[in-house]
């Protein structure tokens, strides 16, 4: 291929601000996050992960189509609470969601537990990295998949998650200082953070930079209070996967809020999708969870396990495609996806390495 990362970045985001109003101080510190370290990189570039996994893994990229995450890792999983007010573990991010090769959501995720690995967030062998997405996401399939509930079962995953949710004090003085949204909201937005507020709020809108892929969309952040305690909702914009502007394809069709009805999933009752935005709840116990919280005596092995799993019930959400994708499965032998993860994160690696020589090009 002979389109750089440096042309393919500044490609993606002519097309991306056709998309959606993007806040160009923001995308700014984006392209600085990348150059710091390979993992933001990874997590920031899945419009360059597009054009690079049908060259490094071609027939992995042919494999049976299924209602892809697409931008998968290691991060993208967090916590909510269902209407029982029970909480809820599973991937917490659908801005990339596609129709693509099954494997692909299998290779990204195990690419970015590589490239955790290098960079000292896990501490275990690559190989055995990759057996357990491959393990957990096999019996997933085998068990007709099952969503995680953190109440009787998963006690470890619990334990893992509510180690993050511990300091509500910090959550809430950080979002506090959130500066203020100076420009004027949408109608549109105003009236769906409203709707998802107890009735006749008082609140305040703020200004909020969160994420890596998504870093440069507006976030409009209602901060109020009920019952002598803060609440807050978070407004997104969101646009059609990265894999629209691959494809050259002028479709308009936003697929998460498809896949978050039919996957195998436990609904954020606050979660709320509406033309090109989504709206959700903001808590401690409402977030995704990063490596660097994790309690040091993880098991990793089985971190992984179950995020291949995940991966499992995400791809339910697809049911015709089900039996094909176990037909593909079961011929695939050895070490299929240590391979074609390896070569993703070499690929990326020496991508990051253009990138940390060029980056500054973009804001000249």
């Amino acid at each position: 291929m002979k389109q750089g990362i440096i042309e393919a970045t500044r490609e993606f985001e002519t097309w991306l601000s056709a998309q959606l109003p993007i806040i160009k101080q923001d995308l700014r510190l984006k392209h600085r996050l990348m150059a710091e370290a390979a993992f933001p990189f990874f997590r920031a570039t899945f419009y360059r992960w597009l054009q690079l996994w049908p060259e490094v893994c071609g027939e992995l990229a042919k494999a049976p189509k299924v209602l892809a995450v697409g931008d998968l890792h290691v991060e993208n999983f967090g916590t909510w609470r269902d209407l029982e007010g029970r909480l809820i573990w599973g991937v917490n991010d659908l801005d990339e969601v596609y129709p693509s090769s099954y494997a692909i959501d299998l290779v990204r995720l195990t690419t970015s537990a590589y490239l955790a690995i290098l960079g000292e967030h896990l501490r275990m062998p690559r190989r055995e990295a990759s057996e357990a997405v491959e393990e957990g996401y096999r019996d997933a399939l085998a068990a007709g998949g099952r969503p995680f509930i953190l109440a009787e079962d998963h006690q470890w995953l619990r334990l893992m998650a509510l180690s993050k949710l511990r300091d509500p004090v910090h959550f809430w003085e950080k979002l506090t200082h959130l500066p203020p949204f100076t420009a004027k909201a949408p109608d549109e937005v105003r009236e769906l953070l409203e709707e998802s507020l107890p009735l006749k709020s008082v609140y305040q809108l703020r200004k909020r930079i969160a994420g890596l892929g998504s870093l440069g969309h507006p976030r409009i952040v209602a901060l109020s209070s009920s019952g002598g305690a803060y609440i807050a909702r978070e407004a997104k914009a969101i646009r059609p996967s990265a894999s629209a502007w691959n494809s050259k394809t002028s479709s308009a069709v936003v697929y998460g809020p498809r896949l978050v009805t039919r996957c195998l999933r436990v609904l954020d009752p606050f979660v709320r999708f509406h033309n090109r935005w989504v709206v959700r709840r903001l808590a401690p116990d409402c977030s995704r969870i990063e490596l660097v919280s994790l309690t040091a005596d993880r098991d990793e092995a089985r971190l992984l396990y179950s995020m291949g799993w995940e991966t499992g019930n995400m791809h339910f959400g697809t049911p015709q495609a089900i039996p094909q994708v176990k037909r593909d499965l079961a011929q695939r032998k050895g070490r299929w996806l240590h391979k074609a993860a390896k070569a993703m994160c070499k690929a990326t690696l020496k991508d990051w390495e253009d990138w940390r020589k060029g980056w500054k090009k973009l804001t000249k």
